[in-house]
């Protein structure tokens, strides 16, 4: 079951539970209704042309900006260059539903996503850490710099090793 859809001046052919990205629609609670549909294939391999009955339904995942395109003119021999930017608004809308002659196709519902939480350590402290105050200047404030149990050592130094062999 898919649809072939008109939004933007641009044609998608959708189906439920695809996630599209159009230019900047108007959302009423996070859903947005498509009623410009051009066709809707019901089985496979037939595609009938939409009346008005059709209804495409979906839901405001996301809006944005795409990324920047930059647009230079250039004339040749006339000292003639001009850059600009561009940076297209998009609105990313995930398809719910597609009903068309009393019948409705509807995409499966995305499982809900557990925010993690982040424990919080007591006392402030993280084990295996010892602070060291430095400071290069006198009179300035002294930084603090964490050093970690699990950094790396420094190597034995090439002196120490050759006495080792003697």
């Amino acid at each position: 079951m898919y649809a072939v859809i008109r939004a933007g001046g641009k044609q998608y052919r959708v189906a439920p539970g695809d996630v599209i990205r159009v230019e900047t629609q108007e959302d009423k609670d996070g859903k947005v209704e498509f009623g410009d549909v051009l066709a809707v294939s019901a089985e496979a391999g037939s595609v009938l042309p939409a009346g008005s009955g059709a209804l495409v339904t979906g839901e405001v995942v996301e809006q944005g900006r795409g990324a920047k395109i930059l647009v230079f003119h250039y004339k040749r021999k006339k000292q003639y260059k001009k850059l600009r930017g561009h940076r297209q608004d998009y609105t990313a809308v995930r398809i719910t539903e597609i009903a068309f002659d009393g019948q409705s196709f509807k995409a499966p519902e995305l499982p809900k996503k557990e925010k993690k939480v982040k424990k919080a350590h007591e006392g402030g402290e993280h084990e295996g850490v010892a602070e060291v105050k430095t400071s290069k200047r006198p009179g300035k404030k002294a930084k603090k710099h964490v050093a970690h149990a699990h950094a790396k050592k420094a190597a034995p130094k090439k002196a120490a090793a050759k006495k080792k062999k003697k």
